[in-house]
């Protein structure tokens, strides 16, 4: 983990100090510049609006608004990621941040107030708490502005309105908010909630202590209360979600029409990556992994160094995020366009599987993603039964023992969205089906992996339903 830059972490006294005086040569560029508002308004939004496609507003607030009910009369507070230690690198908001804000800058914060009507002893009148959130962000550096374009900050007009959060303040408010509430309501201290391992809120905490001459206010994990929320997916996360999935299919169609010996797997790689971006895409869901012959044994294969060879099967377990939302697909291919017999037996095992698993789901009862392949409600037994009892490897053996890893994980604005696993699906949930069998003796690794959406129905929605599945619509793809 990279350490922490003084714009992601709390500004203590000497940093805000530092921030108002810069804050104040800033106001002076400004009068220099003379630029109008409504036009600073427009390069702002601009630069914000252009980047990703967003929800509405009212989407992320109602995301707000049942986590601060989730909260019992708590706080949370959440910090955006880190700024990228090379001011080239790419960046990427926290996850949890941007599912309530679908604000995609560094330095900034969210305060969540949960409303509370409790007494603070028994038989006293209950203290009525409404319900508060707060953006804070970072002053504005306006030189810095040359190389990364307009930002907004705290003081930029309609701030709110653009933001979409109830209230807009400068960062350097943030400890003397959070030690009013606290200092208003000691029980706060103990009702705090913050993302695990930030610096930011750990550095606040102490900072709030201190101010306050008491132990530093004891914080919970706010993912486990955002974990339950994101696994349900609202209208607008499916529409991202399948937008990623029509950009990944279409490079998983590219791959093979460009699969053949003498290529190499980086090479068929950068082709896919190509696809995404021309889609809109902004970077692919994890490191592609093309692996050929041997590499298609490796689960997590991902130097892409080998050339292809005749003979061989390629494994391409490779997709991409749209405006923040992940796509994870896997297809697996000959290299000269013709499964030998072999391959061909392989690949319909797994293929069996994951319809054996299709064919098993029941909504609101069928699980995924319990390791031990026992439990008979989970999808995974269902995939696993079919692979062990079909098929046997060259010693006349089973090929469960041959299967590596879980069935399938939710999908979201991360590729690996968070769950409590073993989780039960029920509409709205996006997860992936992934059965798949490594037998390194042979060189001979296949995988095939999907996403499906929960429908409001019940029923299962392939969401890559348009790729080539079976063995004979590969061939026949890749022949085109």
């Amino acid at each position: 983990m990279r350490p922490p830059l003084l714009s992601d972490r709390f500004p203590f006294p000497s940093e805000i100090a530092f921030a108002h005086r810069t804050s104040a040569r800033n106001n002076s560029f400004m009068r220099l510049v003379r630029l109008p508002a409504l036009v600073l308004i427009f390069f702002v939004a601009s630069s914000i609006s252009s980047a990703l496609q967003k929800q509405p507003s009212s989407d992320y607030r109602a995301r707000r608004v049942a986590l601060g009910n989730d909260l019992h009369g708590g706080v949370a507070i959440l910090f955006a990621a880190e700024e990228p230690a090379l001011d080239f690198d790419p960046y990427r908001q926290d996850s949890d941040f941007y599912y309530l804000t679908g604000w995609n800058e560094p330095g900034a914060a969210l305060l969540i107030v949960g409303p509370a009507s409790e007494p603070e002893r028994p038989g006293q009148p209950a203290r009525v708490r409404e319900y508060r959130e707060i953006l804070f962000l970072p002053t504005r550096n306006l030189r810095m502005e040359t190389y990364t374009g307009a930002k907004m900050d705290a003081a930029t007009p309609g701030v709110s309105r653009l933001t979409g959060v109830d209230a807009v303040e400068p960062m350097a408010s943030l400890a003397d908010d959070l030690n009013k509430l606290i200092a208003d309501d000691r029980r706060l201290a103990f009702n705090v909630w913050t993302q695990p391992r930030m610096k930011a809120a750990e550095s606040l905490l102490e900072f709030t202590a201190a101010t306050l001459g008491a132990t530093a206010p004891a914080s919970k994990d706010v993912t486990t209360l955002l974990t339950p929320l994101r696994e349900t997916k609202d209208a607008g996360e499916i529409e991202l979600l399948k937008k990623a999935s029509t950009a990944s299919i279409d490079g998983q169609k590219a791959m093979m029409q460009s699969v053949r010996p003498g290529e190499t797997e980086r090479t068929i790689a950068g082709i896919m990556t190509a696809v995404w971006y021309k889609h809109g895409c902004e970077r692919p869901s994890y490191a592609p992994i093309v692996g050929t012959g041997i590499d298609s044994t490796i689960l997590h294969y991902s130097e892409n160094s080998r050339t292809i060879e005749d003979g061989d099967i390629v494994v391409v377990d490779a997709a991409c995020e749209y405006s923040m939302y992940a796509s994870d697909i896997t297809r697996t291919v000959p290299a000269n366009g013709h499964f030998t017999p072999r391959q061909r037996e392989i690949y319909n095992v797994v293929l069996g599987a994951q319809q054996a698993a299709i064919d098993a789901f029941v909504a609101g009862k069928s699980k995924i993603n319990d390791f031990s392949h026992r439990d008979p409600d989970t999808l995974d037994a269902a995939a696993y039964n079919y692979i062990n009892t079909h098929g046997k490897d060259l010693h006349g053996q089973p090929l469960g023992k041959y299967w590596l890893h879980g069935l399938g994980h939710m999908v979201g604005i991360d590729v690996h969205d968070p769950a409590q696993y073993p989780a039960v699906l029920k509409p709205g949930m996006v997860f992936t089906i992934e059965p798949g069998v490594y037998i390194p003796e042979e060189k001979l690794g296949v995988r095939i992996e999907c996403d499906f959406l929960v429908g409001s129905d019940g029923k299962l929605i392939d969401l890559d339903a348009d790729l080539p599945h079976t063995a004979e619509e590969v061939e026949a793809a890749m022949r085109k």
